[in-house]
């Protein structure tokens, strides 16, 4: 560092949700497929959200032991050994930080020790390579940088910023604070998911839903430049002909097609999807659903503003 950062460099989080907010039409497929991306990974681990999910949550204690410390480990440095030292693990904490019933923590706790995923020597708690590696950040940084890179071209064009960083400075400062960056994205992804298993009962239950609205999104004939968010989510309800059927939802998350059916079934009972007149499942949010979604929508939105605001505004400080 040549220079003592500026304070009043820094973007505020209110800001950052009023850009959100604004272009959301321009975030959204980013932001929609960072996520997407992270939950299939997640089940493609395990067969089980849930049990990945419990697993970074005892390697998150690392990331909170370093910035406790003022330590900030980089990419290279965190992945390059065979094994990671955890802390010892409290499964009524898990239980009570993730909101999973303390008899599943227990369970899944005891399958991943089982599995030689956790391993015990002596006092001390030890994650394996193998499953060191399945948590390797490779895809996740990349849909991450995506994002961050069609944010920070948001804020040159609002001229919030006088330049926009390449998306390969961007990769390489979340590297170099790696640490950082993940405490902070795995913060919001702990909020994020306790916030829909809650609604809907399940993250696979999630998965398959949050795919059916990213195929909308993505499909080339919906075609959204410049719209905000209101805007954006009236637009995406007019989506019937972008539908997609379960077996493709199956071949893409790796869940059972009879599981994927189940669980349509369920969405579509809670007025969430639909299924068109081309057999294909659609979105739904209509009503009390559409509020339903709009609320989560707004939560969520809050939480991304603050992941956002610490992870773009470290970057703007380390370079």
């Amino acid at each position: 560092m040549n220079a003592i950062p500026s304070i009043s460099s820094q973007i505020d989080e209110k800001i950052i949700f009023k850009v959100i907010d604004k272009y959301f039409s321009r975030l959204m497929p980013h932001y929609y497929k960072w996520i997407n991306s992270w939950l299939i990974g997640a089940y493609e681990n395990y067969a089980d959200i849930d049990k990945y999910i419990i697993l970074i949550y005892i390697i998150n204690k690392d990331f909170i032991f370093f910035r406790r410390n003022g330590l900030i480990v980089d990419y290279d440095t965190f992945y390059k050994d065979k094994s990671l030292e955890v802390d010892k693990i409290n499964i009524s904490d898990i239980s009570k930080d993730l909101q999973i019933p303390k008899e599943s923590v227990r369970r899944k706790v005891a399958e991943l020790e089982k599995a030689n995923v956790i391993i015990k020597k002596g006092k001390k708690f030890f994650i394996t390579r193998t499953a060191f590696t399945t948590t390797q950040a490779n895809l996740t940084l990349k849909n991450m940088t995506a994002l961050l890179c069609e944010f920070n071209k948001i804020l040159e064009d609002e001229k919030i910023v006088k330049v926009a960083y390449q998306s390969t400075e961007i990769s390489d400062s979340i590297k170099k604070n790696f640490s950082f960056v993940w405490y902070q994205f795995y913060k919001f992804l702990f909020i994020f998911t306790n916030r829909f298993r809650k609604e809907l009962g399940d993250l696979e239950t999630f998965t398959i839903g949050a795919l059916v609205l990213l195929n909308a999104a993505e499909n080339k004939t919906f075609k959204v430049k410049e719209f905000d968010r209101k805007k954006y989510m009236i637009s995406i309800q007019d989506s019937g002909e972008r539908g997609v059927n379960a077996m493709s939802l199956a071949e893409i998350t790796g869940i059972p097609r009879t599981t994927v059916i189940r669980k349509l079934k369920d969405l579509i009972k809670k007025d969430l999807l639909q299924i068109n007149e081309k057999n294909l499942i659609t979105l739904n949010m209509r009503g009390k659903s559409f509020k339903k979604i709009q609320r989560l929508q707004d939560q969520n939105m809050l939480s991304l503003s603050n992941f956002i605001s610490r992870a773009f505004n470290q970057l703007k400080i380390t370079n």
